[in-house]
């Protein structure tokens, strides 16, 4: 009698086991979600799920409104949706859908997991969010089971229609600046009001984000909790965050940007009453796409380098980066800024490594002195002098550099720390609880050149496997439990990462595995760019 008992028991906990890892269904206020499990990678996973109404029409321009609902009875989200517009012929502006997978769960369990939001890159002009088995950054969810959440990817619009600026924008009742942003912030409100449906834990949300991904997570920090309103996250890291320069929405720049789109479009000339807005509402979608991708080349490597950004809009971003930090305003309590050492060299003229060319720019001191200016053109004489002899001289170093003497290395230095490593090196540094930084060394260590080890699966990952699991399970153990070191996968010979505050010390991932680096000059350089930060401004 007691081994037909134990027998059953048994078998209804297999039996048990096995509907916990069906086809999960979600009920929603606004609709009910099919979703899948695959058994390769033991993974449940939703691919399509609406959270915002289309951005079409009157909503063109405008920040996300609530979702459509759902008419059918089960919604079968293993479909893909579209990009939202690109630079390319691609893209739907009815693309305001997200994914989302973590590891089985059982419904009926209390437990709660920890939540991650991913931003995609994309220089704000392009990305999307959709993902195939295994996701994006499923490596660092897989290189330890010690860590276990929920991971969402949503689109969010990119160029002209995530970051038209402009002062008609501004005075606009049925328009918002900086949407792209707001987009992402939605998914954030969506996360505290559906994601416990979904086994996560909405007091426990860490965003992340490479590139405009990460200068995506700055913007959200700088936003995180402002004037009284609750945190939609307490744990952040923002990857090689590029945060190009940050214009006020009315500022001549950022007025030139709307006039160009208007010309372009052929809806200049209708200033009375906004007809010129509402003209670029119902403007066909390739008309606005082809031109966002003439003002994005009209503004590289000329006067300030500056097209589609987000802007200090006096509501979502209230004060430029710098600002912020001066003001002790962040309220984000775990703040991780990594960065690559030679990543600003995917941003600079080719022709700065070459000393050959008559034409353009070149590797000679002149030339570099005109890209200079060009790139930071608000500074003063007297700034361009200190940034050329004194924190960037001739001949330099950096904390990983041991020394350069060319002028590439040189204007990429610049361009790495004014747009993508300061950034990071300012919001870790003001993290009101624990702030870490990092550095990828590895050559050829340029922008996205650390992906390799956590965003998606490749041989890589099994034949260095002390970075492998040194630096993914760095990023898993945060997204668990804000603290790096916590669930360490590497023995006690490979540093951890050091919390900035107490130590002065990066993280830095060499070939070998891992260093803790005294900061010197780069805190020297972020201090110089931090002080002039209104004259770039960032």
């Amino acid at each position: 009698m007691g081994f037909l008992l134990s027998f059953i028991l048994h078998f209804l906990a297999l039996v048990a086991m096995v509907s916990a890892y069906d086809d999960p269904l979600v009920q929603l206020n606004y609709g009910n979600f099919q979703g899948k499990y695959d058994t390769t990678y033991n993974l449940s996973y939703f691919r399509k799920i609406p959270f915002a109404a289309p951005p079409t029409g009157q909503n063109r321009f405008r920040g996300p409104q609530p979702p459509l609902k759902i008419n059918e009875s089960i919604y079968d989200t293993d479909q893909t949706f579209d990009m939202c517009p690109q630079r390319t012929v691609n893209g739907s502006e009815d693309c305001l859908y997200l994914g989302l997978f973590s590891r089985p769960w059982d419904s009926s369990q209390d437990v709660k997991r920890p939540v991650l939001v991913v931003f995609y890159g994309g220089a704000f002009i392009e990305g999307d969010a959709l993902f195939g088995i295994p996701p994006d950054s499923y490596p660092v969810l897989n290189a330890s089971t010690l860590n276990d959440y929920v991971v969402i990817y949503p689109n969010y619009r990119t160029n002209a229609f995530g970051f038209l600026p402009g002062k008609a924008i501004k005075e606009s009742s049925m328009s918002d600046l900086n949407p792209g942003l707001l987009d992402q912030q939605y998914v954030l409100k969506w996360v505290q009001s559906h994601i416990d449906q979904f086994g996560g834990d909405p007091k426990n949300v860490s965003i992340w984000g490479q590139s405009a991904g990460g200068g995506s997570v700055v913007a959200q920090i700088l936003a995180n909790g402002r004037n009284g309103q609750p945190k939609l996250f307490s744990k952040a890291i923002a990857s090689s965050p590029f945060w190009p320069k940050s214009y006020a929405y009315d500022a001549p720049q950022a007025e030139a940007i709307y006039n160009q789109l208007a010309n372009l479009t052929g809806c200049a000339g209708y200033d009375k009453d906004h007809q010129t807005l509402a003209c670029l509402k119902s403007a066909d979608v390739q008309a606005i796409r082809d031109a966002s991708l003439i003002i994005d080349a009209d503004n590289t490597y000329t006067t300030s380098s500056y097209t589609w950004a987000p802007v200090i809009d006096g509501e979502f971003l209230a004060d430029t980066l710098t600002e912020a930090v001066d003001k002790g305003n962040l309220k984000t309590d775990f703040i991780w800024g990594m960065y690559n050492t030679h990543e600003g060299q995917n941003f600079i003229p080719s022709g700065l490594a070459d000393a050959a060319l008559t034409s353009g720019y070149n590797s000679s001191e002149e030339s570099f002195h005109q890209w200079l200016t060009g790139f930071l053109p608000g500074l003063s004489a007297k700034q361009i002098e200190a940034v050329e002899d004194t924190y960037y001289p001739v001949d330099g170093s950096s904390e990983t550099i041991t020394e350069y003497n060319t002028t590439y290395i040189r204007a990429g230095l610049i361009y790495r720390d004014v747009v993508l490593s300061c950034p990071a090196y300012w919001v870790a540094s003001a993290a009101p609880g624990k702030g870490y930084v990092g550095e990828y060394s590895i050559s050829p260590a340029t922008h996205g050149s650390d992906a390799i080890y956590w965003n998606t699966v490749n041989a890589v990952q099994e034949t260095n496997r002390v970075v492998y699991l040194g630096y993914a399970g760095a990023f898993a153990s945060f997204f668990q439990t804000g603290d790096p070191n916590a669930h360490k996968l590497t023995n006690f010979s490979e540093p951890g990462v050091p919390e900035l505050q107490k130590t002065g010390e990066e993280f830095v991932i060499v070939d070998h595995g891992f260093e803790n680096v005294r900061l010197v000059q780069l805190k020297k350089r972020c201090d110089f760019w931090r002080s002039i930060g209104k004259e770039i401004p960032i």
